[in-house]
């Protein structure tokens, strides 16, 4: 009987080893510096970034490399490294990895070595830090963890951004001990629907691994997609580890042609949704227009449409390398799709688009998130490019297309985006996706 009951024992204890590892509550950005493994809760990193240059900030701290325009917020830029005092890893480019945290209401920029892929944890695996930590100050870490045989140090960025004890009463849990930080046990869904875990999971890791922020926008998409990418997985075969599987997630997101020329049978279905405009002039806003492709696409099928009519396109981009090379491109005749051809013209390269088209089009820089200070507008094209900024900066620009629209102006979204909120109608069918305003 004895052996019975050990083995029963035994077996309980397998079981409920196996549900702390699928029960999967914490989430976190894994990371390294100096050679180490690091890790900070996935809500409190709102996106993750590269940048080069840093405006210097006279008598600051030694760890602070200044601060960095971000879309517009100027933040301030902390290097980690600095700050515990680690070795600095010298880079050939000078382009460093920052993880862009948010801590309470405040915006901080993090510099580290490398940033490597989220993880799904449970909490009960965190275990309390211990001094043999002794790279870093025991304060700041939140707790470590083992998974798939590498050991992580979970930081506490709070209490390291944290400004005053009156912030810290505000934000810490009572459980502390000295310096060591417990941290306090995460409750589990009370549905126990490991999917609904999961899906929820996706949502957190796709706007921190590929910048994509999951909204009305493009939820039906999202429900549908992860129906698909459940088909033959389970557990964590389900997660998003690393950027890798984020963007084979996105992998089917994308528009027909992003990146390229339109071909000629998809450039006849954007034709044929086309509005009845009778202005003689034409304003388009074409938003992250990239290297000009999908830009001179649209003015050749808006030239063809609208041939009596002055019509201005807005091509915007934050990529400036972009912006700065597509007036000038040549291309191959052969290679153009046949709509195309009757608006171009050979030159000593090769060919390029005639001087209509090119009159056509303004390529500026600019970064849509900061003030937009467009005219009325019969056209918005916006593909694929809504869906990767915050929720917040969706929801503003929608508010804008409302605002600036002609009363018959409409959008071009991405194929799989929509605009669902009352007063907007859908205007075409896939593959396109076109909507208009009415109250």
């Amino acid at each position: 009987m004895s052996v019975v009951r050990s083995l029963e024992t035994l077996n309980a204890e397998i079981q409920e080893q196996k549900e702390q590892v699928e029960n999967v509550d914490f989430k976190m950005i894994t990371f390294s510096l100096a050679g180490k493994d690091y890790g900070v809760d996935i809500m409190n990193v709102k996106e993750i970034a590269k940048a080069d240059k840093f405006t210097f900030v006279p008598n600051a701290a030694s760890f602070v490399r200044g601060v960095y325009n971000l879309r517009g917020d100027i933040i301030p830029i902390v290097d980690l490294r600095s700050f515990f005092h680690l070795p600095v890893e010298q880079k050939n480019d000078g382009v460093e990895n920052m993880l862009i945290l948010r801590i309470n209401d405040k915006v901080y920029g993090t510099i580290v070595d490398k940033i490597d892929r989220v993880v799904g944890i449970s909490s009960g695996a965190i275990q309390p830090p211990h001094p043999i930590f002794g790279d870093i100050n025991i304060k700041f870490i939140q707790g470590v963890v083992e998974n798939q045989g590498d050991l992580y140090i979970i930081l506490d960025v709070i209490r390291i951004f944290s400004q005053s004890e009156e912030d810290k009463g505000k934000t810490r849990p009572p459980e502390t001990s000295g310096d060591y930080y417990v941290p306090p046990p995460q409750a589990v869904p009370a549905s126990g629907d490991s999917g609904e875990d999961a899906m929820d999971f996706i949502r957190q890791s796709l706007p921190a691994l590929k910048h994509f922020h999951p909204s009305a926008l493009n939820g039906r998409w999202l429900g549908e997609r992860f129906s698909d990418w459940s088909t033959g997985r389970k557990g964590p075969e389900l997660q998003l580890k690393d950027t890798a599987a984020a963007e084979e997630f996105l992998s089917r997101f994308y528009s027909p042609f992003t990146g390229g020329f339109w071909d000629d049978q998809y450039a006849a279905c954007v034709t044929e949704v086309l509005p009845e405009l009778s202005s003689s002039s034409i304003q388009v806003w074409n938003i992250g227009c990239g290297k000009g492709y999908e830009t001179f696409s649209f003015a050749c099928i808006l030239k063809a449409r609208y041939p009596d009519a002055y019509i201005k396109i807005w091509a915007n981009d934050n990529d400036i390398m972009a912006i700065s090379q597509a007036p000038n491109m040549v291309f191959d005749l052969v290679q153009m799709p046949e709509y195309c051809r009757p608006f171009m013209v050979r030159g000593v390269s090769g060919y390029g688009f005639n001087q209509a088209i090119k009159d056509s089009i303004l390529f500026e820089y600019h970064d849509i998130v900061n003030n937009n200070p467009m005219p009325d507008l019969d056209i918005v094209l916006a593909r694929d490019v809504l869906s990767f900024l915050p929720v917040e900066d969706q929801e503003r620009l929608v508010g804008q297309f409302v605002e600036k629209l002609k009363s018959r102006g409409m959008v071009i979204l991405g194929l799989h985006e929509e605009l669902s909120e009352s007063g907007w109608h859908s205007a075409a069918r896939p593959p396109v996706s076109a909507f208009v305003h009415r109250e």
